[in-house]
């Protein structure tokens, strides 16, 4: 596709209005009209792509803003994610994530050709388990029900009775009828897991596997300590992945869709971000009234995806960009997550 003049100076501008708010990248990255106008003819070609190959574009809030308001259909957390990718009746599905969220959109849309940008873009959490070790918890707690954190591989989906979110956990833990929970396999969530029931009188026993998130578990109380006493009146905002002193000592704990609702519907003087960058980016296009200090850090894994990556997915996918799954694991697995569907809060 060649465009036009006038097609790339629209463009040019279209990305300017959403991308112009944008100044959280620690990288040095801003985005005016120079680099507004470098990647126009980029986004142009890969919106065009997506209609000739029947194609749609889910974006997690974390990947690159030039993706997320350039080219993305859809953006938002991973529950969001799953829903459109269960609704989806595209042809083509390109995950701008990490590859657990592609293979829960193959999970859920099993007839639509899946890929990913980048096979490396791993997760520091799904990563940390794989089935066989899953099966081997489970012969160590036969009566427990295994709870997943959407942070998994397929096979560690398929091995669990319900997956769950960051949004979702606390009430789909709490309503489940055993007493215990295998929660895997987030161990600082499953502790945010623990004390949060504990706070509201539910008695479970919550055993969890050793992963982590490996920007989330990097966050401390002295931060916020030192960012409270520099920010008079500053709201600060964490993820459940972070470790649970920290979600202690924090304003609002929340999944990063909450994250954003709670900013948009509060008022402080400053709000310190502890998640990825790419939250706090989002947040600067859709809220730019709002005075943020930093603090966030940078996912590796997502940051491997870029409009060129995308493009390429799309145009002409190598064989290692497209997700394919074994047929029984999969069913096993879209079991697990319909699961959370039916068990998820209705407000």
């Amino acid at each position: 596709m060649i465009a036009t003049a006038d097609a790339i100076e629209l463009e040019t501008d279209r990305l300017l209005r959403s991308l112009m708010h944008v100044d959280c990248d620690p990288r040095g990255k801003t985005w005016n009209y120079e680099t507004c106008r470098a990647i126009a003819p980029l986004t142009l070609e890969i919106n065009q792509l997506k209609q000739e190959k029947d194609a749609v574009i889910l974006a997690h809030s974390y990947v690159e803003p030039e993706i997320i308001y350039g080219v993305a259909d859809f953006r938002g957390d991973s529950y969001f994610l799953s829903m459109k990718a269960r609704e989806a009746r595209a042809k083509v599905i390109v995950f701008a994530g990490v590859v657990f969220m592609a293979e829960t959109a193959k999970i859920l849309s099993p007839d639509a050709t899946v890929v990913v940008p980048d096979r490396g873009s791993g997760c520091s959490l799904a990563d940390s388990l794989t089935g066989a070790q899953l099966r081997e918890l489970k012969a160590l707690y036969p009566d427990a029900t295994v709870v997943c954190y959407i942070n998994s591989t397929a096979e560690v989906k398929a091995e669990s009775d319900v997956c769950v979110t960051s949004g979702n956990v606390y009430h789909i833990v709490e309503h489940l009828p055993a007493k215990r929970i295998l929660f895997v396999p987030d161990r600082l969530m499953g502790q945010n897991l623990r004390e949060e029931l504990r706070r509201r009188g539910v008695d479970k026993e919550i055993i969890t596997s050793d992963g982590t998130c490996m920007v989330h578990d990097q966050f401390t109380p002295d931060d916020i300590a030192a960012a409270r006493h520099r920010y008079p009146g500053l709201k600060v905002v964490s993820h459940p992945e972070c470790p649970p002193e920290v979600a202690e000592v924090s304003d609002f704990v929340g999944s990063t869709g909450a994250m954003m609702k709670y900013v948009k519907t509060t008022g402080a003087p400053y709000y310190l971000m502890l998640t990825e960058c790419g939250l706090v980016g989002r947040l600067q296009v859709e809220s730019p009234e709002k005075e943020f200090i930093g603090g966030c850090r940078l996912c590796p894994y997502m940051k491997l995806n870029s409009l060129e990556k995308v493009r390429d997915a799309l145009r002409a996918p190598r064989p290692d960009q497209i997700v394919t799954l074994d047929e029984d694991m999969r069913r096993r697995a879209a079991r697990c997550i319909e699961r959370m569907f039916e068990l998820s809060p209705t407000d």
